[in-house]
């Protein structure tokens, strides 16, 4: 490690000792203590888990446009998104999958208990609307074992549910600049032993860009049935329809002169994406007796896909069935208290393609008309992860974390278009990944953590194949450790909250994907990469009394990403920044609120220059940006209770790269296209009517 990280270490041992000395004259309580972890198979509390975690509330998310989670997200020290459109978004921890080209990897995420990764690897939450998630959970780097292959961590997101006995009936509306339309019901219904949430969205957008028009259309059911005193049933059920048109990135002129074209070939092709998707889950949870407990769930997602690209038209459709299950045991273990895990996830998915010319050349102003078919294949992927979890108090302040994960994944592929059909499979072994961390209570509500853990992330089909289409059996999986070293506290009565945490992640077998064509990319293990850091949230009450009350919160991310031994065609890049990840990332935010309903929502994201190649000859510019919300919130009936809201996103009107194009080539005499531009200053308002049943 530099002297920059051992500097990160003094000012965090510095921070570490003074929380014990201010303790002695201040009694506060343990507010981080009272936010419960849902995502971990061992329930225990923000404050005494031995990671960094992020938890996101309902009343975090409301502060958003409700469109998207971009900013959101972007407000998390460490989590990194970057929105080229609202279809084409990638999602980084700590800048673990920042290479990867058009969307999110390394990363794993759920919906409750059902996973929202593909079999190999690729995740997408952008389709799933807002107005359906209650919270969401953040872990960042491998420290959760029992969620398996996902490097940079696991992003958790928890459905929306009725209050107890508060069944309700709401209309919310959202009119916002570039055509933005959306529209949603929502129904609940809530008794002692039932919950159901039920909603309908239909969200629409011209967009700023060229060839960029948006209509999603989805619906969202979840229901929860007590079973007795001992059992829980829940439903999940979501169906996505989407149909969204893709600009693509443009070249440095472009950016610079016309921000709001579309790349020539995709507006040519009238370029798009079209699927529809379900995804289905059942759960069940019994407490067998005082010490053991027991939670299932089984899953299934399916997804019909269409997309006419500039090179090719692509028909595929995915088919995943899954299990989740784990046992629990909670008893004392030489006379300490102790709780342990133990479970399985394992998911079959098949997914097919075709690929067919597209002959829009041929038909000027048509845009994308399929032609022959000269590509068809299919693919089984099967994962399977196992795992054990042990939490043991050691002592009254200090809460010992240990767990150990197997793994395995296999692919099979076979080629339908020919005559002797040829079918390839390839594992990656198994591939085990340990952890163990330490939470000591230096007071009350003041911890101090470590924890060093294994994690891993397996090639995605695409990044094994070679030019010739078959399977590269030589490659690995990508490897990490991670050192953590963390605070967390309260103070002041619990109007101030602090985190400060210090990692280091060292990864080896590190993936590439290498272009070879406008759309082809060759993965090759190419090295090694260092992912150090510092981050850092306080948030802070500033006044609160029956009246209003005024709150801020500062964020930020320290980041020295560097490639270590890293060679790549002959060139030796080592010791070059990472690309694709800003080096620093800063949130400050001011939130007010009234007895008599107004509330008003600010948020400043300061962003930190990228690499965006691999030699670091060419940056995007740092840019920041200022986010405005206001709302009235009023009953006109004692059960009907309205909302009026406005806001302004980008309220400073810069113009910055919400989005790159990691290691972008020119092909011909045509410039590299590394940049997605982002929206310029958008207005938005809206209105929503809900009616409250007794």
């Amino acid at each position: 490690m530099n002297t920059n990280f051992f500097s990160f270490s003094a000012l965090f041992l510095l921070l570490a000792v003074a929380p014990a000395v201010f303790s002695q004259s201040q009694k506060d309580t343990v507010s981080l203590a009272e936010i419960r972890l849902k995502a971990a198979p061992i329930k225990t509390s923000v404050q005494k888990t031995a990671a960094s975690v992020s938890v996101i509330s309902k009343v975090s998310l409301n502060k958003s446009d409700g469109i998207i989670l971009t900013s959101v997200l972007n407000q998390i020290p460490g989590v990194n998104m970057q929105q080229g459109s609202l279809n084409t978004n990638r999602i980084t921890i700590r800048g673990i999958g920042a290479r990867s080209q058009y969307g999110t990897s390394r990363i794993k995420a759920y919906f409750e208990d059902i996973p929202l990764s593909s079999g190999d690897g690729d995740t997408t939450i952008e389709d799933i609307d807002l107005e359906t998630i209650g919270s969401i959970e953040i872990t960042k780097g491998p420290n959760s074992s029992s969620y398996g292959s996902g490097l940079g961590g696991a992003i958790h997101l928890f459905a929306e549910d009725t209050p107890l006995r508060g069944s309700f009936a709401k209309s919310a509306t959202t009119y916002g600049g570039f055509g933005l339309i959306k529209q949603s019901l929502s129904a609940g219904y809530s008794a002692a032993s039932s919950n159901l949430y039920s909603n309908y969205s239909h969200l629409q957008s011209d967009g700023f860009r060229a060839n960029s028009s948006y209509d999603r259309k989805s619906f969202n059911v979840h229901a929860k049935q007590k079973l007795g005193k001992k059992g829980n049933l829940s439903f999940l059920g979501i169906f996505t329809r989407l149909k969204a048109f893709i600009p693509s990135s443009i070249s440095a002129n472009d950016f610079r002169n016309h921000p709001e074209k579309a790349a020539f070939t995709w507006a040519s092709a009238k370029g798009f994406e079209s699927y529809d998707k379900f995804i289905l889950g059942v759960g069940y949870e019994y407490t067998l007796s005082e010490n053991w407990s027991f939670k299932t769930s089984v899953f299934s997602n399916t997804k019909d896909a269409y997309e006419p690209r500039p090179f090719d038209i692509l028909s595929d459709k995915t088919n995943s069935v899954g299990l989740r299950t784990s046992l629990n045991y909670k008893s004392r273990l030489f006379s300490l208290p102790f709780e342990a895990s133990i479970g399985t996830e394992l998911l079959a998915e098949q997914y097919a393609f075709s690929l067919f010319e597209n002959l829009y050349l041929a038909h000027p102003g048509q845009g994308s008309i399929a032609g022959a078919e000269f590509s068809k294949m299919k693919q089984d992927r099967n994962y399977a992860n196992y795992f054990v979890q042990v939490e043991v108090e050691l002592l009254p302040q200090l809460h010992l974390e240990s767990g150990l994960a197997l793994n395995s994944t296999q692919y099979t592929m076979e080629d339908v278009l020919q005559q002797n059909k040829s079918k390839e499979s390839y594992t990656f072994g198994s591939i085990y990944s340990p952890r163990i961390g330490l939470s000591y209570a230096l007071a009350k509500g003041k911890n101090i953590y470590s924890s060093i853990s294994k994690g891993f992330s397996v090639p995605a089909v695409a990044e094994t194949l070679t030019p010739a289409g078959t399977i590269n059996t030589s490659l690995k999986p990508e490897v990490g450790l991670n050192y953590e070293l963390g605070f967390k506290g309260s103070w002041l009565d619990s109007r101030l909250r602090t985190e400060l945490t210090l990692y280091s992640t060292q990864i080896t077998n590190l993936l590439v994907a290498r272009r070879t064509a406008d759309d082809q990319y060759v993965g090759i293990n190419a090295g090694a990469s260092s992912h150090q850091g510092v981050e850092f949230y306080v948030n802070y009450q500033l006044l609160k009394t029956s009246q209003f009350q005024i709150g801020t919160y500062l964020s930020g991310a320290l980041n020295q990403f560097r490639f270590k031994d890293f060679v790549d065609t002959d060139i030796d890049y080592s010791g070059n920044r990472l690309t694709g990840v800003p080096d620093q990332q800063w949130n400050l935010g001011i939130d007010f609120s009234s007895a008599n309903g107004f509330l008003l929502h600010t948020a400043f994201t300061s962003m930190g220059k990228i690499p965006m190649n691999d030699a670091n000859t060419r940056y995007s510019a740092a840019y920041y940006l200022l986010d405005v919300k206001g709302a009235y919130r009023f009953r006109i009936l004692k059960f009907l209770e309205t909302e009026f809201s406005m806001g302004v996103n980008n309220a400073l009107d810069r113009k910055y790269a919400a989005s790159i194009l990691p290691n972008a080539v020119g092909f011909g005499s045509a410039p590299a296209r590394f940049y997605y531009p982002g929206n310029p200053i958008q207005f938005y308002g809206g209105v929503q009517l809900r009616y409250s049943f007794m």
